[in-house]
This record gives structure tokens, C-alpha cells and sequence, in this order.
């Protein structure tokens, strides 16, 4: 049998939108107040989706508490009161936005989790605007 478990968890972070190839008033013509030279944050919510075969014996796909202590550990403890562009290296050269934050999270839960799951992750910058990887 196959099925779906849903662990959610919350990080806190500011970043900024920004081109730094353009001048100010294009980023700001595009991006509004997300290209503040101070940055912005959110209080970002995670939504990550494992499916696979339960295993019959425990009647789980994973142990929850396994998954918890991956997402806590990774992704939690990386990115939670961080600036995203500052601190965090994955974002050197990469656009914080909630697109890419939610790719950036994914490759790196995709390395800690068994290949035998399909994970989706879903990202909520507010509770209006989320992404989701893979997109279906």
C-alpha cells in the first residue's frame, strides 16, 4: 500500500529581492518593497510531503520523528533568523525568491532522504504566497 505523510515546520528569514546589474529604481519598479536595501522577512512555513510503500511491519512510510530531526536539522537550524543573502552560501549567486528557496530546500532534503520516497515540498512565504517543487 502506498500513502502520503505531511510534516509541517516554520523558519523565520529576511532577504531581498535584487538585481544588482540593474540600477535601484529598476529593482524597485519590479520588486517594490521586496528590493529594500535593508531586506525584508517573513515567517516562512514548510510543508514537506513523503509517499511511499508503508512498511507493513510499523504501518509507517517513515518515522516521523526521523523526518523532524532532518527537516529541523537542514533546513530549520540553516536558514531560521538568517538573512538569506547574507548568510546563507546556497544563495550567493541565487535569487531569494520563494521559487528558488523552495528548490534550494528540496535538493537538499532530496540528499538526507532514502531515494524510495517522492517528496514534495511546499513553501509559504505568507499564507497567500506559496511554491511548491516539484511543480506537479
Amino acid at each position: 500500500m502506498r500513502a502520503a505523510i505531511i510534516r509541517t515546520a516554520h523558519f523565520n528569514a529576511a532577504h531581498q529581492l535584487y538585481v544588482k546589474e540593474w540600477s535601484q529604481e529598476k529593482n524597485f519598479e519590479l520588486f517594490g518593497k521586496c528590493a529594500n536595501p535593508n531586506f525584508h522577512g517573513h515567517n516562512y512555513e514548510i510543508e514537506v510531503r513523503l509517499s511511499g510503500e508503508v512498511d507493513p511491519v510499523t504501518g509507517m512510510i517513515i518515522n516521523l520523528k526521523e523526518l523532524k530531526d532532518i527537516i529541523k536539522e537542514e533546513i530549520e537550524d540553516r536558514f531560521d533568523h538568517k538573512n538569506l543573502n547574507l548568510d546563507c552560501p546556497e544563495f550567493k549567486d541565487l535569487m531569494t525568491s520563494v521559487e528558488n528557496i523552495v528548490y534550494v530546500i528540496w535538493k537538499i532534503l532530496r540528499e538526507k532522504l532514502d531515494d524510495k520516497f517522492d517528496l514534495r515540498v511546499r513553501l509559504y512565504e505568507t499564507p497567500r504566497n506559496f511554491a511548491e517543487y516539484p511543480a506537479d
